[in-house]
């Protein structure tokens, strides 16, 4: 693209950096932000400064949080004998949004992927076993994705736990091979949590 102007250049050299953002969707993004007045500008620059600055992990599950310990963690009425292992903060929100899940949860931070050079070491696995042999678990829910990389991980950590005497568990198949967690809808997604079965039964199908 010839763009006409330096600050339009590089508003699309930035906006075009973020992921699924192609340059005719950046330039259409910075022209949009031109129009706008001052103070929409100033208000959005200043989101995206404090979302840098102020949001941390929770030193707990590593869920997104503004504190020290989200939430979730928190709260006295959720379940903590149960454990729901998710990838990100994309798959929290969407088992919340179910309304079928009252535990508590532990983000991993991706998957394995040797592809893309992430191990298990690269990932919050460790910390999920102390909190297993430190807590009082009972059960170890796997939600991860029906990926390759998800089910490989789901696989690494049923090994992993297999030491410890928590039940493991994994989502029903009622999630599609292949799909996404976050994308699924909630009602397959609740009914999913509901129906989860044992691990080791899930290999046997």
């Amino acid at each position: 693209m010839n763009f006409s102007s330096k600050y339009i250049e590089q508003a699309v050299e930035q906006l075009s950096s973020l992921p699924g953002v192609g340059k005719r969707t950046a330039l259409r993004l910075a022209l949009d932000l031109l129009k706008r007045d001052q103070f929409e500008v100033d208000r959005f620059i200043q989101a995206i400064s404090d979302l840098k600055q102020n949001v941390n992990t929770c030193n707990n599950c590593h869920n997104i949080s503004d504190e020290e310990t989200c939430a979730i963690c928190k709260n006295p009425k959720r379940v903590e004998s149960l454990i729901c292992v998710v990838e990100d903060m994309r798959d929290v929100l969407a088992i919340e949004n179910t309304q079928q899940y009252n535990g508590r949860y532990h983000v991993l931070g991706g998957v394995i992927s040797p592809m893309d050079g992430i191990g298990p070491s690269d990932l919050t696995i460790e910390s999920l076993i102390d909190r297993v042999e430190k807590g009082d678990v009972q059960e170890v829910i796997l939600a991860l994705s029906t990926t390759m990389e998800g089910d490989t991980t789901n696989f690494y950590l049923y090994r992993k736990l297999a030491e410890s005497k928590v039940k493991v568990s994994t989502l029903s198949r009622g999630i599609s091979v292949g799909d996404e967690l976050h994308y699924a809808d909630e009602i397959t997604l609740g009914r999913s949590i509901l129906n989860r079965t044992l691990f080791e039964i899930s290999l046997s199908k």
